[in-house]
C-alpha cells in the first residue's frame, strides 16, 4: 500500500510500487482524464503535473509521487470555474480530436507557472506534446490567450 495526494486529497492505493501513476490514475483512481498515448514518456498525452513540474506518467513509477502533490487535468477547475488555460483553450479552439489536448494543457499550464508571458521560443521549446491533428498554432495562440487572463 501507498498513499499519493492527487489534487489535493489522498489516496491509499495497493499497487506495486513500479506500477506507472498513469495506471493508477486512470485503473485504481478512475480519474481518466490523462490519456495513454504511447507508452515510452514520448507523446505526452499521460502530462500530470507532480510538485508542480509537468512528468509523463506513463514511465513514472508511483512509489515516486509518495509524498509529492500531483494534479491531473481534474484538478484543475476550481469548483465549477475552469482554469484559464482551459478556458483560453475553448476560446481558441485549440482541440480538434481532443485526445492529447488534457496532456497538452497540463504542459502548458506548468509552462505558465514557470513563465507567466512566454514567447513563441518559450512555447515551442516548452511544449514538447505531440497532436497528431496538428494544431500547434492554436495550441500556442490559446497559451498567449491564458497569458493574458
Amino acid at each position: 500500500m501507498i498513499t499519493i495526494t492527487v489534487n489535493g486529497a489522498p489516496h491509499e492505493v495497493d499497487v506495486e510500487e513500479g506500477m506507472p501513476l498513469l495506471w493508477v490514475l486512470r485503473d485504481v483512481l478512475n480519474m481518466t482524464g490523462t490519456k495513454y498515448g504511447c507508452g515510452v514518456a514520448a507523446c505526452g498525452a499521460c502530462t500530470v503535473m507532480v510538485d508542480g513540474a509537468p512528468v509523463r506518467s506513463c514511465s513514472f513509477p508511483a512509489a515516486l509521487a509518495v509524498g509529492k502533490a500531483i494534479t491531473t487535468i481534474e484538478g484543475l477547475k476550481s469548483g465549477e470555474t475552469l482554469h484559464k488555460v482551459q478556458q483560453a483553450w475553448i476560446a481558441e479552439q485549440a482541440p480538434q480530436c481532443g485526445y492529447c489536448q488534457s496532456g497538452q494543457i497540463m504542459a502548458a499550464v506548468a509552462l505558465l507557472n514557470e513563465k507567466p508571458q512566454p514567447t513563441d521560443a518559450e512555447i515551442d521549446a516548452a511544449m514538447t506534446n505531440i497532436c497528431r491533428c496538428g494544431s500547434y498554432a492554436q495550441i500556442r495562440a490559446a497559451i498567449h490567450a491564458a497569458a493574458k487572463a
